[in-house]
Formats: C-alpha cells, structure tokens, sequence
C-alpha cells in the first residue's frame, strides 16, 4: 500500500462556487427548504444528492443551485438490465424536475463507489451498462447535452506501480473496466468523478504522518521526479492524473466527489481538525491552487458533507455519523472563512423541541448490573457515538455516559410521554442542561420534526 493512498471513498469550493453532499439519513432530517436555505446563505451553489427525494427535489426548484442527483447502487442492475427501466427513472427524477418545476439538474450519479471490496464485485458487472442506459436515456428525453451521466468512484480503482504517483494506474482486475468506463464518460463529453478522503488514509495505517493529510502540514515531501508532494490529497490525485495519462486520456476531466473531515466518533475526527482540513481546502480552491501533474484545481469539488446523519450505518467507524460541517440541525460546528468576506453561518428557522433532558436519576446506583443494559438499550436505538473512544465525549464516568445514553434516547424518541420513564428508577428528566457549556460533548435538544417549514 502506498504511503499516500485512500483506500475508502466518500462544490465545496469549486472555480465558480461552493458545493456539498447533501445526505438525508438522520432520525429527524431538517427541513428540505431550511437546508436550500442554509446553502444558498453560505453560497453553495452546486449540491450532491444520493437519491432524488422528492420534497429535497422540490425545495431545489429555482434555487440557483446545479443538482447532481444520485441513482442508489441498488437499482443499478434494474438500470443496466432495461433501458426502458432507465427510461422511466429519467423522466420521473430527472426530465420532470427540469421542466415543470425548474431544477437545475446537471449531472446524474449513477451509483456511487460500485467497485468498492466490501460489495464483493456485486456492481461490477452492471456499473457500465447501467451508465451506458441511463446517458442514453437522457439523450431520449432531449437532455443529453445539458445533463451528463457519471459514476462517482473511490479511489482505490487506482494505485501506484512504483509508490510515487507518476506511477499511477487502475487497479489490475478493474483495469480494462475502468478504461472502458473513461472511454465512455469522454465521447459523451461527461466527467470522471473520484472521492478523495486523506482522513480515511490516516485511519488506515498507524504509521501515516499526520501533517500529509493537511495542505499547511509542512510534512516531509514525497518527491516524485520533478514534482514535490507536501499533501495527500495532491499525491492521491495526481496518482488518479497519471492513471488517465497512462490510457490515453491526458485531458480527461476530473470532478471531486466527496472530500472532507469528519468532527467525532474517533480521536483524530475532531472539531480542530475538522475545521484545519476543511479550511485548507477552501483556500487552496479559491486560490486556484491545482496538484502538480494539473495546476488548475478540478471545475466541481463536492465537500463532505452539508451536515451529520445520526441514522447512516457505523459499519466503517463511528466518524461516519459526523462528516457534516455543520450538526444535525444545522447548527454551527466550527468558524470556516468562505472567502470574499463571507464566514460560514447557521442554518435559520430551525424550530426546537422543549428544552429538556433526559439524565441519570441523581438517587441511582451506579453499582446496580442493570444499569449498564440500560445504557446499551438506550445507545441500540439512539446515536451513542460520541461515547466512543477518543471522541468528543469519550472517557467519561458512568453516570455521564448514562445521561448521555439516556437524553439521546429521549431526543430520538422526540421527549414523547414514557420516554424517559423507559429506564425506570435510573431516570429523570430535567430542565437544567446536563454538561458544561463550553465542553465538546453536547447533550442535544431534538429539532421538532412537525413543526418544520
């Protein structure tokens, strides 16, 4: 393995604007028109979308916002197997929205990081043919020039064959697909997109030096001919450059699907390294700084993501719910300079269940066995991730935790009467916030889901 490579994949700053991914996996998900809201206020102005939703569609109708929308990998095998199957989902996801209702649909995302090992080739044989479907679709439905087709890809369809990435090549068993699909993507006049995650390059190898994942480490280079390396992200990318020179497609275009830091869930997914990535991001982007092999930085940069989702699977670590710059209910994490004068801001209008809390009864016995099978209960059906290790709320005592697991418990099951009670003589709740004010462990209010714009 290289010293550099990403081997797990995910505008923020693009030449013409900010972008993000926009996820909905969350318990209690912001309203679609808050979140437009929330973009257009920190000028995002090209949004990543997993699925076509139809209410997150909607609110995107007039927004001034370029749409990617995304095709799950779980219906690319109905994709690759019908045109006509491709056909339909084109006109109910993509021709409706742009016609009746004014979504500025750009590109499709058909699946997202299909060749990943985990799937064990499962969308290997039908990741083509379902591209191949759906561009031709769009080109049925009048839309093959404003609308392209592609497939945003993890990193590790690439590697190096001699540990610098003037070596770069695709990977040898996906080799000739992955030219096949390069081809494809270049006579249609579309995009390759690539996920780039240098914190997942960290997560991976405990000898990684922590300053390559930073564009201001000032980390020891990698050099590589000519070239120079003082990051991971340019060595990853530019490994990706010298694949596409390497098969023939020197001028191939290059979007950036997913990047970006996750805040908790592990001891380096944190707030102040978080806001150091995520910030050095956008001011090498906006100041046009490109990667050596290509100076130029890509045309769309996709920030991952607009805000956390406390539903998505942890299966990849319990950072996964905590990629957001922003919390759940879009409330600031950290200060970002956006550039031309413009910081980061909260989203607005978010309405707010009671301010109360769910706690640990300050008469229970924390030596009693049930307790810690509370706690469990409680952390099986809400988001206990920050308890973790190393994260924003790791390392406390029992009771601490127990309140935490409990008040999350509470917030998801929205403070409805009995929530609390659940655990019994161990429980109360309060109206007096249970931790410190300026501690990163937050113990949350739950947004009031119907009281949403």
């Amino acid at each position: 393995m290289l010293l550099f490579f990403v081997t797990v994949g995910r505008n923020l700053v693009g030449s013409d604007g900010l972008g993000c991914n926009w996820g909905i996996q969350s318990t209690h998900p912001l309203s679609p028109y808050t979140v437009v809201k929330l973009m257009q206020d920190n000028g995002f102005d090209k949004v990543k979308l997993f699925e076509a939703d139809p209410r997150v569609m909607q609110a995107l109708a007039k927004s001034g916002i370029e749409v990617m929308v995304g095709i799950p990998n779980d219906m690319l095998a109905e994709m690759a197997g019908s045109l006509r199957a491709a056909e339909d989902w084109v006109a109910a996801n993509v021709s409706r929205y742009i016609s009746n209702r004014g979504v500025d649909i750009r590109y499709v995302a058909v699946g997202n990081e299909p060749f990943l090992a985990a799937y064990n080739d499962r969308f290997t044989a039908v990741a083509l043919p379902a591209l191949q479907n759906i561009q031709a679709a769009l080109v049925r439905a009048g839309l093959g020039r404003e609308v392209k087709a592609t497939v945003p890809l993890n990193a590790d369809v690439y590697q190096s064959e001699n540990g610098v990435p003037s070596g770069g090549n695709f990977r040898p068993d996906i080799h000739d697909l992955m030219v096949s699909i390069v081809r494809f993507l270049d006579g249609n006049g579309a995009p390759l997109t690539i996920n780039i995650y240098p914190f997942l390059s960290l997560e991976a190898d405990p000898h990684f030096p922590l300053q390559f994942a930073f564009f201001d480490g000032g980390a020891s280079p990698i050099v590589d001919g000519s070239a120079s390396y003082t990051n991971v992200f340019d060595a990853n990318f530019d490994t990706l450059i010298a694949a596409l020179e390497k098969n023939g497609f020197p001028a191939m275009p290059v979007i950036i699907g997913e990047v970006g830091w996750p805040s908790d869930g592990e001891s380096d997914a944190n707030l102040e390294l978080a806001r150091r990535f995520n910030q050095g991001l956008i001011n090498r982007i906006n100041a046009g700084i490109g990667s050596p092999r290509r100076r130029n930085p890509p045309p769309d940069v996709y920030l991952f993501s607009l805000v956390d989702e406390d539903a998505k699977s942890v299966d990849p670590g319990n950072f996964e719910r905590h990629w957001g710059i922003f919390f759940f209910d879009g409330a600031m994490k950290y200060p970002l300079d956006l550039g031309g004068s413009r910081n980061l801001t909260a989203a607005k209008g978010v309405r707010y269940l009671a301010r109360r809390w769910c706690v640990l009864a300050p008469d229970a016995d924390e030596s009693d066995p049930d307790l810690r099978a509370r706690i469990e209960f409680a952390c099986g059906l809400a988001d206990c991730t920050s308890l973790g290790f190393g994260s924003s709320c790791g390392g406390a005592n029992l009771r601490t935790n127990a309140s935490y697991a409990f008040n999350a418990y509470y917030q998801t099951m929205d403070q409805r009467a009995g929530a609390c009670e659940q655990f019994a003589n161990f429980s109360a709740v309060t109206r007096i916030y249970p931790g410190f004010m300026d501690s990163p462990c937050r113990y949350e209010v739950m947004i009031d889901a119907g009281r949403q714009e």
